[in-house]
């Protein structure tokens, strides 16, 4: 978390008044007091005078919602955040303007949007793109979780997971961030500390003895000593001598792990050993001051593998797949810069004169500038940053001052860099959603315009039946009475139409039916009138994953005597039809970087 917000600003510049500073927070939780401790500690404590208060404000609410998973009520994150409630109500409102969340009742949902932001510093990472497909394959081989992370200071911070799906499965997720001391990847990442660092580490201890702060990790049943402390230095010390680490139940009881590192490309073009050396002209051993990219690491449980089995029997296997991390990382060239985001100055310009007051528009304008980064743009300057955004030069110097406050934007020299908290502003929980939770506000927002039922449904694995997924249904006397999980023959409906419209050639159920489909595929839709049911009439459109194949669809179903099929197609299409992009909009921006199910 960042440091205790500033004092409120009237309404992005004054101090404010008594009244407007709200009360003190009560019920603030020891993890969220151990957690601003720490933070406080990793950012030096004071404010620098050119940050942007409202921005520190908005970060605080953000990491506030995914400490608590997603979702906090108005009054928590009031109570959480120390801030007013006037405060919080237009942080919210203004983030909701954004996207990033969404309201429910007097609840507010991160929303998966909000993932585009670290999609921005995975993006401009190039890691995940380039070693997962490797993690992914290992994980496979092995039958075992694997997963790839980064230093973060004094803790490591995952940015993949390739997990197995057992009835005991690893919990961590993208984004998660775990005491470096508790961990295999924490001592290969530790080889490579300064004095400053180990300080900083021993620090975070004494602030944070039971690692209430880790809250992806169970705390500490006691405190740490200093026997702790010289543990941690042997296992650095042995790992920075094997080249590998070992996790033997550190974490919790059953959990074993073993890493290796991933080493950059050296100036040279060469790629040093897992152990920090690369072979010389001779054919010796030379070491080199390698650093780590990242750290892959075989995961499983004890009723698997000892820990002294993961090391003789799975550790070559991980190294191979190391190596072969590395070739990619040595043989891959620079990706050329994607799109930089267009406009969004003037889009927060026109959302401050559409709302007033309850639109921050320096929250909304510091958010955009962590946007400029991406593919191709890992460093940027500050004229760069600014050109991205379209942000005057001294708005997005404001920004980046923020955040490199918060520890979100590191400096080097000219340029700028995003650094792995940003994957802290809403990503390990949104990292888990699925496509009916993506819809679900969707379909809600459906169902209140067009005052009809709306479902989310795929196609079963046999391709002769849709299930449904997700569905809103509308207060009528007479209405259809579908559930969730319910089994339809697929052909008759509308849903199962769009779907089998997108089969493979040869593997349509329905052979004889073709032009049908053919046509659906055409138009983008399907109709279906009175053929599952006498009375019953719906229409369908098309969701579709990155890659732009059919993975489900939208539909509203009515009875016939409520609209014809023409009206239908006039005033219902439009509405599936939007709804739908907006759905994908979501989808594609949560799958970026993880596996979003469908089901």
């Amino acid at each position: 978390m960042p440091a205790k917000p500033m004092p409120e600003t009237t309404p992005e510049g004054s101090a404010p008044t008594a009244d407007e500073k709200g009360p003190p927070a009560e019920g603030t939780t020891t993890a969220t007091t151990a957690t601003t401790a720490r933070t406080a500690a990793l950012t030096g404590g004071s404010v620098p005078a050119e940050a942007v208060a409202p921005l520190i404000r908005g970060i605080a609410v953000l990491r506030e919602l995914t400490e608590a998973n997603g979702t906090l009520s108005l009054s928590g994150l009031e109570r959480a955040t120390g801030l007013a409630r006037s405060t919080v109500d237009r942080i919210t409102a203004t983030l909701a303007r954004m996207g990033y969340v969404r309201f429910d009742g007097r609840d507010v949902h991160l929303s998966p949007r909000l993932m585009e932001l670290g999609n921005a510093y995975l993006s401009a990472l190039r890691l995940p793109a380039l070693l997962s497909p490797h993690a992914d394959a290992l994980a496979d081989e092995l039958d075992e979780s694997v997963s790839l992370a980064v230093a973060d200071q004094d803790g490591i911070r995952f940015i993949h997971q390739a997990t197995r799906r057992r009835a005991m499965s690893l919990s961590f997720r993208i984004g998660d961030l775990l005491p470096a001391e508790r961990t295999a990847p924490g001592p290969l990442f530790a080889t490579e500390w300064t004095a400053a660092d180990w300080q900083r580490w021993r620090d975070r201890r004494v602030a944070d003895p039971r690692d209430l702060s880790f809250t992806a990790v169970p705390p500490r049943t006691q405190e740490p000593g200093a026997r702790d402390d010289d543990t941690f230095a042997r296992r650095t010390e042995e790992a920075s001598a094997n080249g590998w680490s070992l996790d033997d139940q550190l974490i919790e009881p059953g959990l074993v792990a073993i890493s290796v590192p991933v080493r950059a490309p050296r100036a040279d073009g060469r790629i040093t050993s897992a152990d920090g050396r690369i072979p010389g002209a001779d054919g010796r051993i030379a070491n080199v001051d390698g650093r780590i990219a990242s750290v892959a690491s075989v995961v499983s449980h004890t009723s698997r593998h000892t820990a002294h089995h993961l090391r003789t029997t799975l550790l070559p296997r991980l190294r191979s797949t190391v190596e072969a991390m590395e070739r990619e990382l040595r043989h891959t060239p620079p990706p050329e810069p994607g799109p930089p985001p267009s406009d969004l100055a003037l889009w927060t310009g026109a959302s401050k004169q559409q709302l007033g007051r309850g639109f921050i528009e320096s929250l909304a304008r510091g958010l955009t500038v962590l946007t400029a980064f991406g593919e191709g743009r890992q460093e940027l300057t500050l004229t760069e940053v600014a050109r991205a955004t379209g942000l005057a030069r001294a708005t997005a110097r404001r920004a980046l001052i923020t955040y490199e406050h918060l520890g979100l934007v590191a400096p080097a020299g000219r340029t700028f860099t995003l650094t792995p908290r940003v994957l802290s502003l809403g990503f390990p929980p949104l990292s888990r959603t699925s496509l009916p939770e993506i819809a679900q506000p969707h379909l809600a927002d459906l169902t209140s315009r067009i005052h009809e039922s709306t479902s989310l449904a795929v196609l079963s694995d046999s391709g002769e039946e849709i299930q449904y997924t997700a569905r809103v249904t509308t207060a009528r006397v007479m209405s259809v009475n579908i559930t969730v999980g319910t089994r339809l023959p697929a052909y008759p409906t509308a849903l199962g139409r769009v779907l089998l419209a997108d089969a493979a050639a040869g593997t349509n159920p329905n052979p004889g039916d073709e032009g049908v489909l053919a046509s659906v595929r055409s138009q983008g839709y399907a109709l279906v009138d009175e053929e599952l049911e006498e009375g019953l009439r719906s229409i369908a459109v098309p969701i579709r994953d990155r890659s732009g194949r059919v993975v489900a669809a939208l539909n509203t179903a009515l009875h016939a005597s409520r609209r014809t099929p023409r009206e239908c197609v006039t005033d219902l299409l439009p509405e599936l039809t939007a709804t739908a992009t907006r759905i994908q909009t979501d989808f594609h921006t949560a799958a970026r970087f993880t596996r979003v199910p469908t089901s």
